[in-house]
């Protein structure tokens, strides 16, 4: 079922056909275009409210189980006493993944989205209210694990970036251009499991490239800290573009 109209069809799908068909299916489609436009207003007064407060903002989007909790506990715990911090998280269902976070000593707010396989503009706006701290820092949104939804939803962030382990096939960015397309940075995570599992890098970045040229490139792992400098100088060089007072 289409996580956005309802119609019982995979989300998208229905966007794509001809528009002589029937009536019930034209509506679905006007629904599902209502709804992106909705989204986008509430994205705007998101951008704009970032801005004013000088926070720097980042989607974090993967499958699920590529290790985005993981990748983000380390990362806040390099951060913090460095810039004041706040972490939306987005989940189905469970307080699994906030209650990871909260032991940085990080705020942290919790959405369950329940049927919804992705975080909207409005959510993120009702959950910045519970983060009023933030002026001149990061926003990290953690986004429900789902390689499709989360692409087509702006919340009004400054960068999309997705995480790919490599216990995943090298082929994703081919299978999910919508994801990759729509990325500033593709981070390919558990690289310590590279001598155990058939992952090509290499054909990955490849295909990655092919779907988003300018997309960049970080190799980690977060479980063992290989390659986290070049996360964190990233991480740095995108806070630098919004300068502290």
């Amino acid at each position: 079922m289409c996580g956005i109209c309802g119609c019982g069809e995979a989300h998208g799908q229905h966007r794509h056909k001809e528009r002589g068909q029937a009536g019930p299916e034209r509506r679905h489609l006007q629904v599902e275009l209502d709804l992106f436009a909705q989204n986008n207003r509430y994205a705007r007064e998101n951008r704009e409210r970032f801005e004013r407060g000088d926070l720097l903002v980042l989607n974090l989007m993967s499958s699920p189980g590529a290790g985005k909790t993981e990748l983000l506990v380390a990362t806040l715990k390099h951060q913090l006493g460095r810039y004041p911090i706040g972490v939306i998280e987005g989940d189905q269902q469970t307080q699994h993944d906030v209650e990871r976070v909260r032991t940085t000593g990080v705020d942290a707010v919790q959405i369950n989205t329940g049927k919804l396989c992705h975080l909207d503009a409005h959510m993120i706006g009702h959950a910045l209210e519970q983060l009023p701290n933030l002026k001149g820092g990061i926003l990290y949104i953690e986004n429900v694990g789902n390689l499709v939804c989360p692409a087509a939803f702006d919340l009004g962030e400054d960068a999309k970036v997705v995480i790919l382990s490599v216990a995943e096939g090298a082929d994703k960015p081919l299978k999910y251009p919508d994801m990759f397309h729509c990325a500033q940075l593709m981070v390919i995570n558990k690289i310590d499991l590279l001598p155990y599992v058939d992952f090509d890098v290499a054909t990955c970045i490849e295909y990655a490239r092919r779907i988003n040229p300018d997309i960049q490139v970080v190799q980690l792992s977060a479980r063992t800290g290989e390659g986290m400098g070049e996360w964190f100088e990233w991480l740095a060089e995108q806070r630098s573009s919004r300068p502290l007072d």
